[in-house]
């Protein structure tokens, strides 16, 4: 299968390199691009743990921090893995959603201090808020901002206008609505959308697919499994 890859490019290039060794091929075409904000040390006395939604989090953590030793409570399964290529020892793997990383920090934390929510600008409160009102001390550290695209690569347009593509992947409802405006007038009822979660497969739904696939679990590896199944 040739499979249009969103994500923004650090992460597209590694699912490309996942799809080609099951025999698919990616064109990349990033709708969102992470700017990481430069700054001083984060004073991170009293932190018990932080608290990781993406991959981005930890890349811009990392910027801000020389320290290794602090907990990490991760959403899934590419934010742990990137945690631990960073040098975190200490890596703890939600498997789901915010939602379900809220419930497993009820279980992991000990109340002994913040937990620290390393997030992009325009990253939904209901994670902080959640535990909040559960009790715990939560402090919101937004280090990097999300831009989109505002145009798709001539590339993927012209593979897109010939019908060249058998698939495209969408990780995010704002990455599934950004694509929905750019690829406007362009076909797309031969495509097979294969989204993260059904509120992604919702954003599309303006939109004409051959058939929209929603992964088992909202991470990279069901993902990757999707490919396999449609």
């Amino acid at each position: 299968m040739r499979i249009l890859v969103t994500r923004p490019l650090e992460d597209g290039r590694e699912i490309a390199a996942r799809l080609a060794e099951h025999g698919h091929a990616a064109l990349l075409a990033p709708l969102l691009t992470p700017r990481f904000e430069d700054g001083p040390e984060l004073d991170l006395d009293g932190v018990e743990a932080v608290l990781a939604t993406s991959a981005n989090g930890i890349r811009a953590l990392v910027r801000r921090t020389s320290r290794r030793d602090l907990s990490i409570f991760a959403v899934g399964p590419q934010t742990t893995e990137e945690a631990q290529r960073s040098g975190f020892t200490e890596v703890r793997n939600a498997d789901g959603d915010a939602k379900a990383l809220a419930e497993a920090a009820t279980r992991w934390a000990a109340r002994k201090g913040v937990l620290l929510h390393v997030c992009g600008h325009d990253a939904p409160g209901t994670l902080a808020e959640n535990l909040s009102l559960r009790g715990f001390k939560v402090q919101r550290c937004a280090l990097y901002g999300i831009e989109p695209a505002t145009r798709l690569p001539d590339d993927a347009r012209k593979a897109l206008q010939e019908k060249a593509l058998d698939a495209a992947m969408f990780f995010s409802p704002r990455s599934a609505r950004i694509f929905g405006v750019l690829a406007d007038g362009l076909p797309t009822d031969n495509l097979t959308a294969m989204c993260i979660s059904p509120a992604t497969a919702q954003a599309l739904t303006l939109m004409s697919f051959a058939q929209v696939a929603v992964a088992a679990r909202p991470n990279q590896a069901a993902m990757l499994a999707l490919v396999d199944q449609v």
